[in-house]
């Protein structure tokens, strides 16, 4: 299958290309504002299936939009029809193409087009007019504010949040390239004359600031985003792409001593903290219980004997641990416990906790096993 994509070097395109690829198509011809325009003659001959992204949202000249927005609609199209070519068309407008603004304006003259191209051809077409798209490789100050957001935050820029009440309705680009895959198979989600990407998400711009500027912030208190909610976990996902390539990486706090160090990693209010213990050969942690506070311990490198006493018995239990074999052993409430290094090496210990740790009720009482 031969499929042309307009604006293929655009936020959309290089999403578009990269999962046809994923998904084994690889006959696409790309077409760019750079392209030659003889190019587009070629295409429209042999492609099955077009992707007509190209468009203009921030132009210089507002006669850019109709230009951009519409004339090559009108180019594509007649190309298409002098080929005889009845290759299904898929555009991407906007839901400004319901306003009477000039980039509206020209986004609904292109629909038109494609509606008559459809009455006069009887050639498929799917018309989407798209909401605020945000994601990977999308352009600050261009795209979405979600861009311009999560590019000024990650690099302690400031930002503007001129109506914190003002509701926005935004689009993941992974949703919108699982509905353009549907329409490539002759399955789009329809409604009305118009296709639609059914999974969308509402947000006040004050919030949108808000959740993005937690992102930041979680690299100092450790926070994880609440991944159950769909959008954050979209957002989230879309700010680390925006990360500087010289900070994707930051710092933890080691609390150091003779024994070792004991790093928090991850903290989260609902599903507890993970923490990374290092300990030194014959060096002992632990000799404490817990009333409601449990963990899990998993040995990643050395040798180590975790040891167990049921607070009011005389038996110890022993665990023998091992990097050689991961294994995790849970530390039940009740029973006082210790870890000790019976290598030669560091004992190197990933601790997850069920809880946070509060130096105010640190659930935490010291009894030698």
């Amino acid at each position: 299958m031969n499929i042309l994509v307009t604006g293929a070097k655009g936020f959309v395109g290089k999403n578009l290309i990269a999962e046809l690829r994923n998904k084994g198509y690889n006959d696409i011809f790309e077409f760019t504002r750079d392209s030659h325009p003889s190019l587009l003659d070629e295409y429209t001959k042999e492609c099955d299936f077009v992707f007509h992204l190209a468009g203009v949202n921030r132009p210089e000249d507002e006669n850019e939009f109709m230009e951009g927005n519409f004339g090559l609609t009108s180019q594509l199209l007649e190309l298409l029809k002098k080929h005889g070519n009845m290759a299904p068309v898929l555009i991407t407008s906007s839901i400004q193409a319901e306003k009477d603004n000039p980039y509206g304006r020209s986004k609904k003259a292109g629909e038109d087009l494609l509606f008559n191209y459809y009455r006069e051809t009887d050639v498929k077409v799917y018309v989407y007019r798209l909401p605020n798209l945000f994601g990977k490789w999308s352009r600050p100050n261009y795209n979405t504010v979600v861009a311009t957001y999560c590019h000024n935050i990650a690099r302690d820029m400031e930002i503007q949040v001129n109506n914190p009440g003002a509701e926005l309705t935004l689009c993941y680009i992974d949703d919108v390239l699982e509905e353009f895959l549907r329409a490539l198979e002759g399955n789009p989600t329809i409604q009305d004359d118009y296709c639609v990407v059914p999974l969308t998400h509402r947000i006040k711009l004050g919030e949108l600031a808000t959740v993005i500027m937690s992102f930041k912030e979680s690299r100092g208190n450790l926070s994880i985003p609440n991944m159950e909610d769909a959008l954050t976990k979209k957002l989230y996902s879309t700010y680390l792409s925006f990360l500087p390539e010289n900070k994707f990486s930051y710092d933890l706090k080691m609390n150091s001593d003779y024994r070792g160090s004991f790093t928090e990693f991850i903290r989260s209010p609902e599903r507890g903290q993970v923490s990374i213990n290092v300990s030194k050969p014959g060096i002992t942690k632990g000799n404490h219980w817990h009333h409601t506070k449990n963990e899990k311990f998993l040995v990643v490198s050395g040798e180590g004997l975790i040891r167990f006493r049921k607070i009011n018995s005389e038996e110890i239990i022993e665990y023998r641990v091992s990097g050689e074999k991961l294994q995790v052993v849970d530390i039940p409430t009740g029973y006082t416990h210790s870890i000790v290094n019976v290598g030669e090496n560091d004992l190197v210990t990933v601790m997850w906790a069920n809880e946070c740790f509060d130096p105010d009720k640190p659930d935490t009482y010291f009894l030698g096993v």
